[in-house]
């Protein structure tokens, strides 16, 4: 897609690295609790690949295990066997094919492990129900999640080794699947914002304590990531910027570790917030427009890194400002995308209406919508 001086903002080519997306709307990734042994299936492919002919620039599969106690609950995608390896190979060539570019969100739930599928209740799982549904969560330190929530194991000095080893083997599983975009999990309070914060970091050895020591795990596997995946290909890491609790870690702690991460190759920061715990009371109102953008501008201009804004982003003139107005630039939807998987599309024609052409839409959506916009009947 070639662009002009009346491209709006939002549709502007970004390139990272040796990555060039074709506009700045990205599908954030979202948890189906669809897959049977880690492994992704046709239920992934069309909810991944119908954003691909939405026309969004880079679409990102949900948070995926690194490993089978990593996962969130039974039902989520892993990256940790060769079976799960090739189904999201069969999903990353057919999103590619649509024009978009493709990412995967590499995770560990950490001490929110083990918990059930929303509509199974959600929760954490108890002994009795499904197989492969129960195990003991891990945590930096012993504290489980809120009430009710299983005690998780303290980790070792070698199961900090051996994690770290499982986020670069999903990692070279990820370039053989040949995704374009790589993030580290570091947000909702799973495993690496465990160590970050001090609500649920009370460990005292070189992981725990000050503010340094709290980041050190976490950078350590971002080093890791990024030494296993290739230069030419850019690494994103989500942050919860503020974890939304009194005493927790904050908007200024996330500038520093911004800092750090940019240091270590990380080439978006993704600004989301909360999840260390069940309460967000010192967090912005969700329920208020781009409620979260105020993250990602603040360290794009402090740091003066590529920024990725999400969070009740809803208008295409709202997130062309994101964009414009140099707070972000990458703009996030989910739930959005959902409800209107063509967005990218009807934002466009929203924002520049007389010069939407070919290049805007991808061909099978493409011409339907341009053949119903001139009248021809649906065959």
């Amino acid at each position: 897609m070639t662009t002009d001086a009346t491209t709006p903002p939002l549709f502007e080519p970004l390139r990272l690295r040796d990555l060039q997306l074709k506009n700045r709307v990205v599908v954030s990734p979202m948890c189906q609790y669809s897959a049977v042994n880690g492994v992704p299936n046709d239920w992934h492919l069309v909810h991944l690949g119908r954003f691909a002919l939405g026309g969004a620039g880079l679409v990102f599969a949900e948070a995926t295990g690194v490993e089978a106690e990593g996962r969130i609950s039974y039902a989520d995608t892993g990256l940790y066997t060769d079976e799960q390896e090739a189904a999201f190979a069969r999903i990353v060539r057919f999103v590619k094919s649509q024009g978009a570019a493709v990412g995967i969100q590499l995770a560990h739930a950490g001490r929110k492990a083990s918990t059930l599928p929303p509509w199974e209740g959600g929760g954490p799982a108890k002994p009795g129900g499904k197989d492969g549904a129960v195990w003991t969560p891990v945590a930096p330190s012993p504290l489980p999640f809120t009430e009710g929530y299983t005690v998780p194991a303290e980790l070792t000095l070698a199961d900090l080794a051996r994690l770290k080893q499982s986020f670069v083997r999903a990692t070279e599983r990820a370039l053989h699947a040949d995704f374009d975009v790589v993030e580290v999990h570091a947000a909702h309070g799973y495993l690496l914002t465990e160590f970050l914060s001090p609500l649920s970091n009370q460990r005292t050895d070189q992981y725990g304590g000050s503010r340094e020591n709290r980041m050190r795990f976490p950078l350590e596997v971002v080093e890791a990531v990024r030494a296993a995946w290739p230069a030419a290909r850019p690494l994103f890491v989500r942050i919860s910027a503020v974890d939304g609790s009194p005493g927790g870690w904050s908007l200024d702690d996330s500038v520093v570790l911004a800092r750090e991460l940019q240091a270590r190759g990380v080439d978006v920061v993704d600004c989301s917030g909360g999840g260390v715990t069940p309460s967000i009371a010192t967090l912005p109102n969700p329920r208020e427009p781009g409620y979260q953008v105020p993250f990602a501008a603040r360290i794009k201009r402090e740091v003066g890194i590529p920024t990725m804004a999400i969070g009740r982003i809803t208008e295409a003139e709202q997130a062309n400002a994101i964009v414009q107005e140099g707070s972000a630039d990458l703009v996030a939807l989910a739930r959005q995308m959902l409800d209107d998987p063509n967005w990218p599309l009807h934002a466009r024609e929203r924002l520049l209406p007389a010069t939407v052409g070919d290049a805007a839409y991808p061909r099978q959506v493409g011409y339907a919508v341009k053949g119903l916009k001139a009248g021809a009947k649906p065959r």
